[in-house]
């Protein structure tokens, strides 16, 4: 009989963490899974660390491959699964779960018969765990049941980990992860939750996304990597492109919202780093910017609200490069002021001499 639940993990040079990982899967509440350790060519000794935990554990096993990337390897996984399991979920090899973390999403879907569920996310480090910023807002409070035009918010939900996807849904949909670029997730997490009846929306924290130490950081926590920005603003192209090739007529009601959601929270994100960036880095951030802007809509741009971000639109889309660096130069201090005065406000006040002689 399949196990319930499969559990598909890529892995590539991730020695340090693999075990941990590994570990934490194996101590799940939920017992009844297999994991599928896809190794995409490793060359440290990862793909040793897999091959034993397989030899130990008979829910564990491993495939291999060349080195094609984390998407490739995903969906290397997906392919590698065993027949007729009923739910399916991914994990990244540095990061770690807590151990009720599939029992609370299975018992949910049993409940439920959500297409998936998905659940808040802790980020760590050797100093300790504390809220992902990324999570904060779809995640407020549990919705069971729900859908991302109930709850907007749920459109930043694009992490492909903190999720049990029920597996006939998962298979339907169609979707596969693209391969060859970072920001893989959203191409696959966005179109899901818009392609659902109804998701259940956990605020328990079911999934650890580590942070990597100072010296090793990863591709995706260097601001200023070109490849970051080119691959993050082909993976809002990608959403955009499905969006925009469904037939459906509700489809052009979500481009609308995605749209507004990469006006408001997405393309901003490169504004702040612009400043430590070097031509090259600035010249791509022209280019593929303003592409995705365009696609977005020249008029959607001009009619846009938020003043500081629309000057800093207008800007690119003039190639005016120069002017928007020393806005966003501007900016970031004035940020940064605004943020130390609110800090200042809110240490309590100092003693009185009265005070302090009681």
């Amino acid at each position: 009989m399949a196990p319930r639940l499969s559990v598909v993990v890529p892995v590539y040079n991730v020695e340090r963490y693999l075990e941990e990982c590994l570990d934490s899967i194996a101590a799940q509440t939920f017992e009844d899974f297999e994991c599928v350790m896809v190794d995409d060519g490793s060359t440290d000794s990862s793909a040793a660390i897999a091959e034993a935990y397989a030899a130990k554990d008979a829910r564990f096993r491993l495939v291999r491959q060349q080195n094609k990337g984390l998407g490739a390897a995903r969906n290397t996984g997906w392919r590698n699964l065993a027949a007729g399991t009923e739910y399916l979920a991914f994990v990244d090899s540095d990061d770690t779960l807590p151990p009720h973390a599939y029992q609370l999403m299975i018992s949910t879907l049993d409940e439920t018969g959500s297409d998936f569920a998905c659940g808040n996310v802790l980020r760590f480090r050797s100093v300790g765990y504390y809220q992902s910023g990324a999570h904060v807002k779809p995640f407020r409070q549990t919705r069971l049941k729900t859908h991302v035009t109930e709850l907007p918010a749920l459109v930043t939900d694009r992490t492909a980990w903190n999720k049990v996807y029920r597996r006939s849904f998962f298979d339907g949909a169609g979707i596969l992860y693209p391969e060859g670029i970072l920001y893989e997730d959203a191409p696959v997490s966005v179109p899901h939750h818009y392609l659902a009846e109804s998701v259940d929306v956990l605020s328990d924290h079911i999934y650890h996304w580590r942070e990597r130490e100072a010296g090793e950081v990863s591709i995706t926590q260097m601001h200023t990597n070109p490849k970051g920005l080119v691959d993050r603003v082909r993976s809002m192209e990608l959403v955009r492109e499905w969006l925009s090739a469904r037939p459906e007529p509700k489809f052009r009601e979500y481009l609308d919202s995605y749209d507004h959601n990469c006006l408001v929270e997405e393309i901003p994100m490169f504004f702040w780093w612009l400043p430590e960036g070097d031509k090259a880095y600035r010249k791509l951030y022209q280019e593929h910017v303003s592409r995705l802007l365009r696609a977005i809509g020249v008029e959607r741009v001009a009619e846009f609200r938020s003043g500081p971000a629309k000057l800093k639109y207008q800007l690119t889309l003039a190639d005016r490069m120069d002017e928007m660096i020393a806005l966003q130069r501007v900016h970031r201090l004035y940020r940064r002021a605004r943020k130390a005065a609110a800090r200042q406000s809110a240490q309590p006040p100092a003693p009185t001499p009265e005070a302090v002689r009681g």
